[in-house]
């Protein structure tokens, strides 16, 4: 039998001889300021001005004017895990995420959630008395408890956070978007014709957040962390925008890499006896790509560019408003990166990514027929590796790398009630993990050793408080390992040991190189052949440090890790047959039926009376997808294979009542299918489907309605079905294709 909690007061047989009590209302302080976070996704170290690049970036440089820039802040290479990282404060594969939240490999240091013994910022600063908010991209839980369904216990609103707003995956449409408000899943409130964009809708719910709050207690203060799904692909942005930058990355990435390199130079963020790393294997010179390709990779860099302008335009809009609160002064506020700039645009970059990962690699000379949908709602981009690199200037390798390229990126601390030194630079190594150590350093508390019954693990991240009032302040940073899919690297006093590591390759086969990135933070100067005695200690330093943090077993499966796995008390069942009895809200990808690659039977129980249309089945979005929708009383199938649409359509219109309505796909040799419609088992159509995609979409399900872009260009989203649909199911019948398994891991990937 439980204890009632401890009263502070008496209680006696009346009112007259007791005396109440009130517990003391938790609170920080009059003095402890507010705490912004501004992360940027798939953003290289010089892709913002006050970094180097061109682009125009007004807001967040006025924020470097008025704070400090630190040149040498480190993070893991990929979201998820600097995510988990910066908001506790401890090494990722502590808290259970070694790679991304979509896959768990039964191991402590990777479970596709942070683990309840690592308390999150949120978390700490709740019961501190802080309100606090999570706006933007989450990806901290498990992809297939994402769904209605849930569990919740790892999103936002479960891990401290008083409210949510946002998408919960790693990436989304930033038009047409999935999502989520606190614990449930919405429509976008407006469509792209509307003028609508993520971003814009984003800081529109963080100031209302905020001023919900400071109205009702203005003595409260906040914590905000703003993710955006910006830079990360796909690149969209108004069109304004976009004609903003025609013709501003003409010249090609050699010659823009030169010049932000000079940039950085000249404004003191890098050593003056720097290196440009040489061009990474696969880009190629400017000068020897022909016309057409090189059209089509400076359209997209303007594309990444207008995204980028946009966003920072965003951020100076939330900045204004705290100013005019009131609230800026006391405002902790800090713009970083998750990791360095991405290199899934492959060599020559993409239109759609779901082509490049079903293994079909757009050539320029066809992609230039569609240079003006770059960066509009219709297109889904990412850039080529030539300006990937670019972005990472002065610096080799990209995101996913343990090189300076995946890891080194930018972080501005602005707090001009503190900051003595606005426009300071800071040199000191510091990596993503100091971020909730130096928070609670400078609101003055400490995170608790047990937290609700729950024993801690203790911060390894240590407070860089002290840069913030001195330049030379020493790092408080002894030792960081970085691992990321077999590749590693470990920093030590101005030395990094790193390797790349090829999958399948023995671990100890793995070549290392040594720099001393105090004078070469490029990694130019390997002395691994000259000093062989420090790199050993190095490796072997490498190895200690690998087993404190939980970095072991090293793993670098991909395609295994991301396949569904079909089990008991999961969205996934062991039969492989799906049943879902409308209404029922979208279902993200990883938690909905695994459809490419596969064979499968999809049945929708309907009653319906003539003239009822509308979608019974949808997934993906108007660039690649399935729908299955009746239209003019006829039942239709829409294959959008990127926009080459196959479509069946029964032959005679259906008849009205209670109807089975059933479509069966069989794939075929040679990435062939064909296609049957069926109403109460008799085929009313049929026809072949010229090509199987592996991967569909980003884009999960929805059921009696298409969620988001429309998937067939026959009707306006979302076309809810009309009459009654008592019962949709979808039966597997054929297991994936290796390359099928290969296409969407490598989708998965390239979505982080």
């Amino acid at each position: 039998m439980g204890t009632a909690p401890e009263f502070g007061g008496t209680i006696g047989r009346t009112l007259a001889d007791s005396t109440p009590w009130w517990p003391e209302t938790p609170h920080p302080g009059d003095d402890a300021p507010n705490v912004v976070i501004v992360l940027f996704d798939a953003l290289g170290f010089a892709q913002l001005g006050c970094y180097g690049s061109t682009s125009d970036t007004p807001e967040v440089d006025a924020l470097a004017a008025n704070g400090l820039r630190y040149t040498n802040f480190h993070v893991t290479p990929l979201c998820s895990p600097t995510r988990a990282a910066l908001l506790t404060g401890r090494n990722h594969h502590t808290v259970g995420m070694r790679g991304v939240s979509n896959f768990d490999t039964g191991f402590p240091h990777m479970t596709g959630h942070v683990s309840p013994h690592t308390a999150t910022l949120a978390e700490v600063l709740h019961d501190e008395g802080y309100a606090t908010f999570a706006v933007g991209k989450w990806h901290l839980a498990p992809m297939e408890q994402c769904s209605q369904a849930g569990p919740f216990d790892h999103w936002p609103c479960q891990r401290g956070f008083d409210r949510f707003y946002g998408f919960l995956d790693g990436e989304t449409d930033q038009f047409s978007p999935s999502l989520t408000y606190d614990n449930h899943m919405i429509e976008p409130p407006a469509r792209p014709e509307d003028g609508y964009h993520v971003s814009e809708d984003l800081v529109d719910k963080a100031i209302e957040f905020v001023h919900d709050t400071k109205s009702v207690r203005p003595d409260k203060p906040f914590f905000l962390y703003l993710a955006f799904g910006a830079t990360h692909a796909p690149h969209q942005a108004p069109a304004e925008l976009l004609q903003k930058y025609r013709g501003a990355f003409d010249e090609g990435w050699d010659v823009v890499r030169e010049r932000w390199f000079r940039n950085q130079l000249a404004m003191g963020l890098i050593p003056p006896d720097t290196e440009l790393a040489p061009r990474n294997p696969g880009v190629e010179p400017w000068d020897d790509l022909d016309d057409d390709t090189a059209r089509l990779a400076a359209r997209l860099q303007e594309a990444f560019a207008a995204f980028l302008e946009h966003t920072d335009i965003q951020i100076g809009r939330l900045v204004d408003d705290l100013r005019e609160m009131g609230e800026l002064d006391n405002t902790v506020l800090m713009v970083l990166a998750d990791n360095g700039a991405s290199q899934e645009g492959g060599p020559y970059g993409v239109l759609h990514e779901m082509k490049f990962f079903n293994g079909i690699l757009e050539t320029p000379d066809t992609a230039v027929a569609h240079l003006d949908e770059i960066g509009g709602p219709h297109s889904h981009t990412n850039y080529p590796w030539g300006w990937a690199q670019a972005g990472n200037t002065p610096f080799k390798w990209y995101k996913q790398n343990t090189h300076e390229g995946g890891v080194h990126v930018p972080l501005i601390v602005h707090w001009p009630d503190h900051i003595t030194d606005p426009g300071g630079v800071r040199t000191q190594f510091q990596h993503v993990d100091d971020v909730a150590a130096t928070v609670y350093d400078l609101i003055g508390i400490a995170p608790p050793p047990v937290r609700r019954g729950i024993d801690q693990i203790p911060l390894s991240g240590t407070s860089f408080t002290a840069s913030l009032d001195a330049a030379d302040a020493p790092t408080g940073k002894d030792v960081q390992y970085f691992e990321m899919f077999g590749h590693r690297g470990l920093w030590h006093e101005g030395w990094k040991a790193v390797t790349r590591h090829e999958p399948g390759v023995d671990f100890d086969d793995d070549v290392w190189e040594l720099y001393h990135v105090a004078e070469d933070p490029s990694e130019c100067r390997d002395l691994a052949a000259e000093q062989p005695e420090k790199l050993a200690e190095m490796i072997d330093r490498w190895w200690v440090e690998a087993e404190k943090h939980g970095v072991l077993p090293l793993d670098d499966r991909s395609i295994e890790l991301f396949n569904s796995r079909f089990r008991e008390r999961s969205p996934h069942p062991p039969d492989r047959h799906y049943r879902y009895r409308p209404p029922v809200s979208p279902l993200p990808m990883q938690a909905g039926p695994p459809m490419g690659g596969r064979s499968w039977d999809l049945t929708a129980h309907v009653e319906r009376t003539a003239g009822d249309q509308g979608v019974l089945f949808a997934t993906g979005t108007e660039n690649s997808g399935i729908a299955v929708f009746v239209d003019d009383d006829h039942l239709v199938f829409d294959y959008n294979a990127f926009d080459d649409h196959t479509i069946v359509r029964s032959a005679a219109p259906l008849p009205a009542g209670a109807r089975r309505l059933a479509v069966e796909f069989r794939r075929g040799p040679n990435r062939t299918a064909t296609v049957r419609l069926l109403v109460d088992d008799t085929e009313v159509g049929n026809g072949d489907v010229p090509w199987v995609m592996g991967t569909i979409s980003s884009t999960g399900a929805s059921i009696g309605y298409d969620n988001g872009s429309p998937v067939s260009r026959a009707y306006a989203a979302p076309n809810p079905c009309q009459g009654r649909l008592d019962l949709l199911e979808l039966q597997l019948v054929s297991r994936r294709s290796r390359a099928a398994a290969e296409s969407e891991a490598s989708t998965e990937m390239g979505r982080q």
